[in-house]
């Protein structure tokens, strides 16, 4: 291994002109990197290292050898910007393409390995409690448990009740007929799916509902089945204890998946004192997505009870020893963040805050005049989604302070003029 790489230090490969603020996929870097031989060599060198340090760490020498590889490939640009997409077919391929890169970099947390979302997500999520209108099958009453009314909207649209449907299946059966435990691996894989199919018009409803009373925190803290996806399992008549925090985290930094959703949240989560938001970057929205990233993996978090709003990992401090403050760290990333708890605090505002330096949008139609406006036969609702939500906003005042382009109010006036004609000829009009 020396040799071989001492043979690699004197050559020469192609230094890339890639501007440090592109957004370049990481497997659109890996395959330039194949495709010279000397970036080749040195990248399938710290593929070996990855893997070895994950059955076993590595002696001093074969690390020195690693990390001098690691040191050369640096100076190929498109593996040291490149990101990798939320939820996209090869996430997983590409998060490790990411990692690869960063072989010795066990404790970089604070940089999300994720492309920046477009503002235009970000309103969405941001105004995500604008499925209660469009969703004209049930009006929001005062006192209303909104945790069991989000559960019948999602009901309503086919993807989310189908999706929750899965993960709920997958998170209640028995691994064995024999055993009292499940299939926590196949319980996170369902979750992660819910959470990256279905719009967050739908799945924050759910996560983040607002309650008033315990009945209503007990739905919203079962949401996620916490029974199996992270609480331990039942061995004979006694709970198995919380782990230790530093273990828990030890362990997500092995997994690159958990890895780099726990270094999103950090990134989108970082609070600040300072900022109107409590967060560093000025949207709760982001938080709250990258807080939902973190379900359905070793790291998942929940409600601490049922009658507040407070989160926190399902482990414990004790044991820490000498490393009890870094213990601690990890507990208040969740229970001390402003950032966090002013993000799942705004969904239980009667109307979402706007986005920072956008005017206060025109209020929308009552949902009685909605209901009017739109035919509803049996229970068959207009499918709704992250897509129909911008629609409805192009068919509306919201229109003017998201300054749409003219090809997405085009697509959406043509999908909507048959169910919308007034809002068509308004539009039409302005």
């Amino acid at each position: 291994m020396r040799f071989l790489f001492g043979h690699l230090l004197g050559i020469n490969f192609f230094l890339s002109s890639v501007p440090a603020s592109a957004s370049l996929d990481c497997l659109m870097a890996e395959q330039g990197c194949i495709q010279e031989q000397s970036c080749m060599v040195l990248y399938r060198l710290l593929e070996y290292c990855a893997a070895e340090e994950a059955v076993s760490p590595l002696s001093p020498d074969a690390r020195l050898e690693c990390l001098d590889a690691q040191n050369s490939l640096q100076h190929y640009r498109p593996l040291q910007v490149c990101k990798c997409q939320r939820g996209s077919r090869r996430e997983e391929h590409c998060l490790r393409v990411y990692w690869t890169v960063r072989f010795a970099a066990y404790d970089e947390y604070e940089v999300s390995p994720y492309e920046e979302l477009e503002l235009n997500l970000v309103r969405n999520i941001e105004m995500s409690r604008m499925a209660s209108i469009m969703a004209a099958s049930s009006l929001s009453v005062d006192g209303q448990n909104q945790c069991l009314k989000a559960a019948q909207d999602c009901g309503l649209y086919e993807k989310c009740g189908s999706l929750r449907s899965e993960y709920v299946v997958a998170c209640t059966k028995r691994a064995t007929a024999s055993d009292n435990s499940c299939n926590r691996q196949k319980c996170h894989k369902a979750l992660r799916r819910f959470l990256e199919r279905v719009p967050e018009e739908y799945s924050f409803a759910l996560l983040f509902c607002p309650c008033s009373d315990t009945l209503c925190g007990e739905r919203r803290r079962k949401t996620i089945v916490p029974s199996c996806s992270y609480e331990e399992n039942v061995k004979g008549e006694e709970r198995v204890g919380k782990p230790n925090c530093l273990s828990l985290r030890n362990y997500c930094s092995r997994d690159e998946l958990c890895r780099s959703r726990f270094a999103d949240f950090q990134h989108n989560c970082q609070p600040s004192p300072l900022s109107a938001s409590g967060c560093m970057r000025e949207s709760r929205a982001m938080c709250l997505k990258a807080y939902a990233g973190l379900i359905g993996t070793i790291m998942t978090p929940n409600y601490v009870s049922n009658s507040s709003t407070e989160v926190s990992l399902w482990c414990t401090c004790d044991g820490s020893g000498n490393e009890w403050q870094g213990c601690q760290r990890i507990l208040h990333i969740f229970s001390s963040n402003i950032c966090l708890r002013n993000a799942i605090s705004s969904m239980g505002i009667s109307a979402p805050p706007p986005v920072e330096n956008t005017p206060v949008p025109a209020s929308q139609p009552s949902p009685h005049v909605y209901q009017e406006r739109v035919h509803v036969s049996g229970n068959t609702l207009p499918e709704f989604n992250s897509v129909s939500a911008l629609c409805f906003l192009a068919l509306s005042p919201y229109a003017r302070v998201r300054h749409l382009e003219q090809a997405e109010l085009k697509m959406c006036l043509t999908a909507y003029q048959v169910v919308t004609p007034k809002y068509h000829r308004d539009c039409s009009r302005s």
